[in-house]
């Protein structure tokens, strides 16, 4: 069974930082390591919005609001993403989730919470 577990989320001073981790269970190397994996977040009462994603040669993207801030990475071999939050402001606060493409369904985690305190 696939899952996408995230952890290392929490409470953080404003320009603070966290990293946060992404386990995919449930699948092999060969279907990790090629397809792109994306991290999103949800604030309350907003949209679930993209945050970052990094393809399957490794090449990532972010959303403007979080460029230079945040860095998405990924270890194929322990079939891991990470997202490293840094510089962290009160308008990052929420739920983050991992998010990927992997056995041609769309899997998501349950979310891991970002809090931030100004």
């Amino acid at each position: 069974q696939v899952q996408l577990v995230e952890s290392g989320g929490g409470l953080v001073q404003a320009g603070g930082s966290l990293t946060l981790s992404c386990a995919a269970k449930g699948t092999i190397f060969s279907v990790f390591s090629g397809t792109t994996m994306n991290w999103y977040r949800q604030a309350p009462g907003k949209q679930r919005e993209l945050v970052a994603s990094i393809s399957s040669d490794g090449s990532a993207n972010y959303a403007d609001s979080v460029k230079d801030r945040f860095t998405i990475s990924r270890n194929n071999g322990k079939k891991m993403v990470y997202l490293r939050l840094n510089s962290l402001k009160p308008e990052d606060a929420a739920v983050y989730y991992c998010n990927g493409l992997l056995y041609s369904r769309d899997y998501w985690g349950p979310g891991t919470q970002v809090t931030v305190s100004s």
